[in-house]
């Protein structure tokens, strides 16, 4: 193999950057020339790829977003658009792809490699860590600790004010963000899209810390949950107990910028080498999946057709700990 292509699709999480350099790099380690496909599967089909080299991926280690730009690609599904995305890689001489991203990413990249036959390795690169098949995604431990140290200046006015905030983050279908966040702040409740009927539960622990006066009330909300997220869940809290002084706090995309974090960083170098290699070593349609610290490839399809489920274990603590 004399030529790759690495791309970035779906939403942005921090670790693209030093996850592209990391492919850069260790294809030319290998002698292998690299080339960035900008915009996504959208720039695959607008011809928008550019050779990298190693100067070009200097300095962006450090920075959030992805420097190849994302993009969603509606024309990415249908078949004639796939076949001119080929006809640029095959100009190109480009005879592997890296494809970082989620599931959407995924789908698209298993389509396009049993079409045309290019092996192609996924990297999963996505702040909700709703991948099967891995621990943990690139980006979710940034967008993680964004979110937490937010929370964290929002208790400092609770305590202040004695006042009950809920504090929506990120995660549409998946609740780990505000499962890890809950945990990590000490929040008296914790709303997730997995986890049904919790606001009885919530009833229950309201009516406890108000009878103990604790201050400094925090419930954690993904945006996904069955009520319709924060604002929703304030108005139900307000008509339940209209003596609570609630305010909602929405974090929104701010969790999906920021410097990397130092896991972020190292797991973006690890996979990105890992792919590299894969791709020489003839796999295809693999993705490189973190198991119990230790890289490992699995099938794109796990990616694909299998629902990436929360810690129940988690759960559990959150219970024990939000008393």
């Amino acid at each position: 193999m004399k030529k790759i292509a690495v791309l970035t699709s779906g939403g942005d999480a921090p670790g693209m950057n030093p996850c592209i350099r990391a492919v850069v790099r260790t294809a030319g380690y290998y002698g292998i020339e690299a080339y960035g496909v900008n915009y996504g599967y959208q720039g695959m089909i607008d011809n928008d790829i550019i050779r990298l080299q190693s100067r070009d991926v200097r300095f962006i280690i450090d920075k959030g977003g992805t420097m190849l730009y994302s993009a969603r690609c509606k024309q990415f599904h249908e078949h004639e658009f796939r076949k001119k995305a080929f006809e640029n890689l095959k100009a190109h001489g480009i005879e592997g792809l890296v494809a970082i991203g989620g599931d959407g990413t995924f789908t698209g990249a298993q389509i396009f490699s049993s079409e045309y036959d290019i092996p192609v390795i996924g990297i999963p690169g996505t702040i909700d860590n709703d991948i099967a098949g891995t621990d943990v995604t690139l980006g979710y431990d940034t967008a993680s600790n964004t979110a937490m140290e937010a929370i964290d200046k929002i208790r400092d006015t609770s305590t202040s004010h004695n006042r009950l905030f809920l504090v929506e983050v990120m995660g549409r279908d998946a609740g780990d963000i505000a499962l890890r966040c809950g945990l990590a702040v000490g929040a008296i409740a914790t709303f997730i899209p997995e986890k049904k009927g919790e606001f009885d539960q919530l009833v229950k622990s309201l009516e406890r810390a108000k009878a103990r006066k604790k201050r400094a009330n925090i419930i954690v909300v993904a945006e996904g949950e069955e009520t319709g997220g924060a604002i929703k869940l304030s108005e139900m809290i307000n008509e339940r107990f209209p003596e609570y002084e609630t305010r909602v706090s929405i974090l929104g995309h701010m969790q999906r910028g920021g410097s990397p974090t130092v896991f972020d960083r190292e797991l973006a170098a690890r996979m990105g080498v890992k792919a590299v290699e894969a791709l020489k070593a003839g796999e295809r349609n693999q993705m490189v999946a973190m198991v119990n610290n230790t890289l490992q490839l699995v099938p794109l399809e796990k990616a694909v057709t299998e629902r990436a489920e929360v810690n129940p274990e988690k759960i559990r603590m959150l219970e024990i700990l939000s008393r």
